[in-house]
């Protein structure tokens, strides 16, 4: 079993809180828009890192993250991509290729707005975990734990580390 926390639209605001809430977590996902490479490399030191980058991130930030990561976490197909859209409004850059491959796991940020949203037509799970940063147009900062064990993601919270303006 591997424990997950998952974050995005970090926007260079790394809340130190998240070291606590993600202390159990064997790995952290970024979902994009890190703002600062010093943000991902202190996350990356705490536990390790899988990242893409949004679309605030400068060429320090693109050259180590991709825009698109496909990989298996234990039996589990997960693909994170910033900009992915959702079941029903996938982004035109991945509604070819997650109607042909679908991941068993679709993660997007960018929205700022927290999803987790079963997609019948194409059995996988789309998770956005929102924006744990303070730029953008989100009230509540959101980060997500979960696990996967073999084929199988459970366990999935949704922590709250409050208003966009505090911390």
């Amino acid at each position: 079993m591997i424990r997950i926390g998952l974050i995005s639209d970090t926007h260079g605001y790394l809340d130190k809180r998240l070291f606590e809430y993600f202390d159990e977590c064997d790995e952290i996902w970024h979902a994009g828009d890190i703002g600062s490479i010093d943000l991902a490399n202190q996350l990356n030191s705490f536990r390790l890192l899988r990242a893409v980058h949004g679309n605030i991130d400068g060429i320090d930030i693109r050259t180590v993250y991709p825009e698109n990561l496909r990989f298996y976490c234990e039996k589990v197909a997960v693909w994170i991509k910033h900009i992915g859209g959702y079941p029903n409004n996938y982004d035109r850059s991945v509604r070819e290729e997650i109607t042909e491959n679908p991941p068993d796991l679709f993660i997007s940020g960018h929205s700022h707005i927290l999803k987790v949203i079963y997609d019948k037509k194409l059995n996988l799970l789309h998770i956005n975990p929102g924006a744990v940063g303070k730029n953008g147009m989100h009230q509540i900062r959101t980060a997500i734990r979960f696990s996967i064990d073999q084929s199988e993601i459970n366990d999935l919270e949704i922590i709250e580390l409050g208003k966009r303006s505090d911390g």
